[in-house]
């Protein structure tokens, strides 16, 4: 697996002691650059400016965009980014419309299992590995190709 420093995690979410709390979770326990927003506007601009390796994002945000359509402007604009979603409010509709719409690794409940979480993001981030690896192949391949 790559250097753990080389991976860029995304926080999204409006309360303030689940940032604190996960952000200081992935500081004391990983190497990973950890991006933490409260506003999902702030969260768009800095998608558009950093490449996300994992993201956590609450379903439940104030104001016209909420978790789901969040993680699909990512998915938009960095399809190999792993897409989670934490949030006290699990239903299976939205479990349902989060899978399908934008490919989601894990739909988690608060309060989470900090051990837990952190073998989950461990897990997102090896696949996101191996979908960076299977891409550079490809791009490859078809490069071999061309000539």
């Amino acid at each position: 697996m790559e250097d753990k420093a080389k991976y860029t995690v995304l926080i999204l979410d409006d309360e303030p002691n689940v940032l604190t709390s996960l952000n200081a979770l992935l500081d004391s326990e990983t190497d990973y650059n950890v991006l933490a927003f409260a506003s999902s506007q702030e969260a768009l601009e800095a998608i558009q400016t950093h490449e996300i390796d994992l993201a956590i994002v609450d379903y439940l945000m104030p104001g016209d965009l909420n978790g789901i359509d969040f993680l699909l402007t990512l998915k938009q604009k960095q399809p190999f980014s792993i897409r989670m979603i934490l949030t006290a409010y699990a239903d299976k509709e939205n479990v349902i419309k989060a899978i399908n719409e934008v490919g989601l690794f894990k739909y988690l409940e608060k309060p989470w299992n900090n051990a837990d979480l952190l073998e989950t993001i461990r897990e997102g981030l090896e696949k996101r590995a191996l979908l960076k690896q299977l891409a550079e192949i490809q791009i490859l391949d078809v490069n071999e190709m061309k000539r």
